[in-house]
C-alpha cells in the first residue's frame, strides 16, 4: 500500500495489525472474557501510542507522571539499539543516541535520562546502532541491580519485542 507521500507502508501496517491482533488475544486471555470489547480496545489504543524516551523522565531524572501512570502496562517506545554486551543476549539498551559507556555498570547517580533496559522475549537479533526501532514491552520502574551480572537499571521494558520503525 502506498501512502500519500508515495512510500510503501504495507509492511508497517501488516506488522502493526499483527501486533494489535496479538495484543487483543493476550487481553482476551487476561480478561477471561469479562468486558472483552472494552478491555481489548483500551489496550490496543494505549499500546498503539509510540513515545520517545524523554517522555518517561523529568529533567531531574525523576520518572515522569506518564511513566508512573503506565507501570505494568504495555508501552511502545521509539529509539535506537545500543549493541548488546554479549552474543546470544536477551537484553539490550534502548537509547536516543549511541552510548560511549556501559550504563548498567554505574549506579543511579550516573544513570542517563535517555535510555531504557530492554529484556526481550527471545534472543535479540541485533540491528545496526543507527536504525530507528520501536520497542513494546511491559514498563517497570525503580532501581534494580541484577545479582548474576551486576547490571544496573532504573527503567525497563520486560517481555519486550521490537521492530524497525
Amino acid at each position: 500500500m502506498k501512502s500519500t507521500s508515495g512510500i510503501d507502508t504495507s509492511g508497517i501496517e501488516v506488522s502493526r495489525r499483527r501486533w494489535l491482533a496479538h495484543a487483543a488475544r493476550s487481553t482476551a486471555l487476561l480478561a477471561g472474557g469479562a468486558v472483552l470489547g472494552t478491555v481489548s480496545a483500551a489496550w490496543e489504543a494505549r499500546a498503539a501510542e509510540t513515545i520517545r524516551l524523554r517522555e518517561l523522565y523529568e529533567k531531574d531524572l525523576a520518572f515522569s507522571a506518564f511513566a508512573e501512570s503506565r507501570v505494568g502496562d504495555l508501552v511502545a517506545v521509539r529509539g535506537f539499539m545500543a549493541p548488546p554486551l554479549k552474543a546470544e543476549s536477551r537484553f539490550f539498551v534502548l537509547t536516543k543516541r549511541p552510548m560511549a559507556t556501559c550504563p548498567f555498570c554505574n549506579d543511579a547517580d550516573d544513570w542517563p535520562s535517555d535510555i531504557a533496559a530492554v529484556y526481550a522475549k527471545r534472543v535479540v537479533d541485533v540491528v545496526p546502532f543507527n536504525v530507528d526501532i520501536v520497542v513494546r514491552g511491559q514498563l517497570s520502574l525503580g532501581d534494580e541491580r541484577e545479582p548474576e551480572t551486576g547490571f544496573f537499571s532504573r527503567l525497563r521494558h520486560v517481555d519486550a519485542t521490537f521492530e524497525r520503525a
